[in-house]
């Protein structure tokens, strides 16, 4: 008899047991987010971070002088000029191929280490869209930014998600691969598209605590366009991209440029959200406080914070100096870009072999008729041996690291 009574007691202590490890199991620790207080940027525990952070340029969305082309500046020009050159089904290999070798886990270890501790990911609304029906969210580009957050989770590097190039163009300009106008603002269509994949990407990763937040529309509205007319549609749209973001993630901020290249932030009002970041982008000015006056004056009006999301392809001495001033006035900042050909304002600089030379004429070359693009086109053998070089030049371990751009940066 008390041989069973032991039998039960034995049997409901792992009952037991069982039920508690079960329940465990399905109670998980919720993940923590970084956030906002008043000016700063606060990490879960409530300590302050001070953002220093590099762009992924060129990764997935080109552009034409990152390649040493002037003619070919956008995107689809970009793609035309390799569709002539191998064909279609060759070029998408090398696309492919160039995805996978220039920003890999090496690139992401090497930022790190260098003292940043946050990227921007630039990216093209096409890659997050089938190709022959744009209303179908399927594409390449979920893979890849999988990848790459996962790759900064592992090195504990902060991620912002950057929508570079949106339907129709927000820009009006090369950098958004669009048709020379921001049509993005004239197109209820175009705007919808725009909101459903922010939504999509927010709803795939409303847990992912490495991701800092979304920053919506690269330099909306260029100033070739009428600011009277473009202007005031930007902060509606915001918003309504920001709401639909809010109905599948409340954790992540908010990052909102200004118009006319995200310098102008007259287009605001008053914050809407209660996680808002305020970002501002400059090039080639000043580097004194009157140059980023106008944004200290709007955080410290409605308590926000600012982020510097672009700077940079200037002197080291200019980068040194600009970095300082955001340093001295608390603004975090991300500079432009971590990668390019045969630069040195840039933290890692590709290699450019001789034969780059026939890819960059041909490029530039007259190419409006087919006469004319099978007479410019070089002997395939050099084709096929630029290509594939380049293809090795731009992974890491065959780029030369400009150590003076990292000093200027303050870091290693």
């Amino acid at each position: 008899m008390k041989l069973i009574k032991n039998k039960s007691f034995a049997f409901a202590f792992l009952l037991l047991l069982l039920v508690h490890s079960v329940l465990t199991a399905q109670v998980k620790t919720p993940p923590k987010f970084v956030g906002v207080r008043g000016k700063e940027f606060v990490l879960p525990d409530g300590k302050p971070i001070f953002l220093k952070g590099i762009n992924l340029g060129n990764w997935l969305l080109p552009e034409g002088y990152m390649f040493e082309f002037k003619k070919a500046n956008s995107a689809q020009m970009i793609y035309t000029v390799f569709n002539q050159l191998v064909g279609e089904t060759e070029a998408r290999k090398f696309w492919k191929q160039f995805q996978n070798n220039y920003i890999t886990r090496e690139d992401i270890k090497f930022i790190k280490r260098s003292g940043f501790n946050s990227v921007r990911v630039p990216f093209s609304y096409r890659l997050f869209v089938s190709e022959n029906n744009p209303q179908k969210l399927e594409g390449v580009g979920y893979e890849l930014l999988d990848r790459v957050i996962n790759w900064c989770k592992q090195e504990g590097l902060y991620v912002v998600l950057d929508m570079h190039a949106a339907p129709g163009g927000q820009t009006g300009d090369n950098i958004d691969d669009g048709a020379g106008y921001p049509f993005l603002f004239e197109s209820a269509e175009d705007q919808d598209l725009t909101i459903k994949i922010w939504q999509k990407l927010a709803a795939r990763y409303k847990n992912e605590s490495i991701i800092i937040g979304y920053d919506l529309l690269n330099e909306p509205i260029a100033t070739h366009f009428d600011k009277d007319y473009f202007n005031p549609k930007l902060e509606p749209l915001y918003k309504r991209i920001t709401a639909a973001i809010r109905t599948v993630d409340k954790n992540h901020l908010i990052f909102l440029g200004g118009a006319q290249w995200d310098s102008n932030f007259k287009v605001f009002g008053a914050p809407f959200d209660k996680k808002l970041v305020y970002t501002f982008h400059k090039y080639w000015t000043a580097t004194d406080q009157s140059v980023i006056q106008e944004y200290v004056d709007f955080s410290n009006k409605y308590n926000v914070p600012l982020w510097m999301g672009e700077s940079g392809e200037n002197s080291y001495e200019w980068i040194d100096a600009f970095r300082k001033l955001l340093e001295k006035n608390q603004i975090g900042w991300c500079f432009w870009t971590y990668k390019r050909l045969n630069a040195n304002a840039t933290i890692a600089s590709i290699k450019r072999n001789k034969d780059w030379d026939e890819i960059v004429k041909f490029a530039e070359s007259p190419r409006t008729t087919f006469e004319e693009i099978r007479r410019e086109r070089p002997p395939k053998a050099k084709i096929d041996k630029a290509l594939a070089d380049y293809l090795e030049q731009v992974k890491f371990a065959n780029c030369r690291v400009n150590e003076e751009y990292l000093k200027a940066l303050g870091l290693k």
